[in-house]
């Protein structure tokens, strides 16, 4: 690898054991394998934008393989409530194993707000994230999704997956596992439904 690449996996390494507001550029540095600080600024101009590269580059790979997991998950034989709740049990695993990309993820939130151009790849990721998980509910493929259920089905799934990772990362020994998941989306569908 050269000094750039090194950068970047020396990046990936501080957020996930020190985390973003933590991490200084002798951090990257040390992590990089001794690669200079100067070659921060050369490569990426700045730490922010060397753990933006990190963070997005995480996201991304992230994102390819939990795609793949999701794309598989249920037996074809379920019910569509053991197939949800089958996409769900694969979901907060990914909390669990991937614990420190999710806790850097929600740091990056933050550092958007100081950066156009990873709030602008976080939109991104959000509105393919809400785009995916509609067509993977209607086992309709991704480009045939209409913005109507990207910005209904897909966006309540987004908030739901949001609110759990929160849940998950904040107090796993309460935070809900699947079955529960689907017990109160069907509590909740009756209360929505119900003419009282």
């Amino acid at each position: 690898m050269g000094n750039r690449e090194d950068l970047l996996a020396g990046a990936r390494r501080c957020l996930e054991e020190k985390g973003w507001a933590r991490t200084t550029v002798r951090d990257i540095s040390t992590a990089a394998g001794g690669v200079s600080l100067a070659a921060i600024g050369y490569h990426f101009g700045s730490r922010e934008a060397v753990l933006n590269a990190a963070l997005i580059e995480a996201i991304d790979e992230w994102g390819t393989r939990i795609g793949r997991t999701l794309a598989s998950f249920g037996e074809t034989e379920s019910s569509p409530a053991e197939r949800y709740e089958a996409m769900w049990t694969a979901i907060i695993k990914s909390f669990q194993d991937d614990r420190t990309l999710w806790l850097a993820t929600i740091e990056a939130l933050l550092q958007a707000e100081h950066s156009k151009d990873l709030r602008r790849h976080l939109a991104g990721g959000q509105a393919q994230g809400r785009r995916g998980l509609a067509a993977l509910l209607l086992s309709t493929p991704e480009d045939e999704i209409g913005d109507a259920a990207a910005r209904t089905l897909g966006s309540a799934q987004m908030a739901l997956f949001t609110g759990l990772m929160t849940q998950w990362l904040t107090d796993p020994e309460q935070a809900p596992d699947a079955s529960e998941v689907v017990t109160g989306l069907q509590v909740l569908t009756g209360v929505i439904n119900s003419d009282t």
